[in-house]
């Protein structure tokens, strides 16, 4: 598949405006105004097509609300449900098939306000940002968007990225041993430049994933975000319901379980409190 220059170049001059637009959003409250189009192009530099794709990309994934006559508005809070194993940890095996990757941008540039606070550095400080479009058994499956301390990948190039792995790089020559990611999912759309890029129709279904990498020593490594294409990739959890087998006396003392709600499982179905443990993997749909 050959990438269109054009369309690469407007999803990531749009991520641009994105950052910009959720900096703004995350320095208010829901329900609180941001400023118009009209002033938010000319304080960005952006032409109205370029901010309104940004904008409407916020808008689907809940974080913004237009008000005719009105304005634009930060959207009310999401709920967030957490999975939580009773070991602490849980695996995510990659999916099926053979991945690559194609570079669309790879640069040392400063964090900036939104990234820095990610990743708990200055503003001032030397991020990699890497943009990238991974492929399975060459057909294009997601975009992601990677900010990398520069400080912690001195000498990364581009060829060892798109052809390596970046935690076995990370770890091999650096000694930075990655062990731990909290990942939010969250359902999407894509604009038209993604839609360009991964091979679908403009504002066809996707899955946005965000990740906040930290090492052995508490450091944050990577953030990501990434898109992947609804048709084609899935998320599977195993749930393992009750906690087996059950001791004499053992609710004699205890006191009452709080009453919670698992993804999927009707509140009330399971009234005892009993654990939840889980695995997840990725899932791969064959072209049709």
């Amino acid at each position: 598949m050959e990438i269109d220059a054009a369309a690469s170049g407007a999803m990531l001059k749009r991520e641009r405006v994105r950052d910009a637009i959720l900096e703004l959003i995350e320095a208010r409250r829901p329900g609180d105004a941001i400023p118009s189009e009209r002033v938010l192009c000319a304080r960005l530099g952006v032409s109205r097509p370029t901010l309104r794709a940004a904008v409407d990309e916020l808008v689907v994934a809940g974080l913004l609300v237009r008000e005719h006559g009105r304005g634009m508005f930060v959207a009310a809070e999401k709920i967030t449900q957490e999975l939580i194993s009773d070991r602490n940890a849980f695996t995510l095996p990659q999916a099926g098939g053979v991945w690559t990757s194609r570079l669309l941008e790879f640069r040392t540039l400063p964090a900036g306000a939104r990234v820095s606070r990610k990743l708990r550095v200055s503003p001032a400080a030397e991020i990699l940002y890497v943009a990238r479009l991974r492929l399975v058994d060459g057909s294009p499956m997601a975009i992601e968007h990677l900010h990398v301390r520069a400080d912690l990948a001195p000498g990364l190039t581009s060829e060892e990225l798109e052809q390596g792995d970046l935690y076995e790089h990370l770890r091999d020559h650096h000694g930075v041993q990655v062990s731990e990611a909290v990942q939010s999912i969250e359902p999407t759309v894509v604009t038209r430049a993604e839609a360009d890029l991964l091979d679908v129709p403009e504002l066809s279904p996707a899955l946005l994933f965000e990740r906040l990498t930290t090492d052995s020593r508490g450091r944050a490594v990577e953030y990501v975000h990434s898109l992947y294409r609804g048709d084609r990739y899935r998320i599977v959890s195993r749930l393992t319901l009750g906690a087996g087998e059950e001791q004499p006396g053992a609710h004699d003392e205890q006191p009452p379980a709080k009453q919670g709600h698992h993804p999927g499982i009707p509140p009330g179905d399971f009234t005892g409190g009993d654990p939840v443990t889980f695995s997840t993997r990725g899932v791969v749909q064959q072209s049709p």
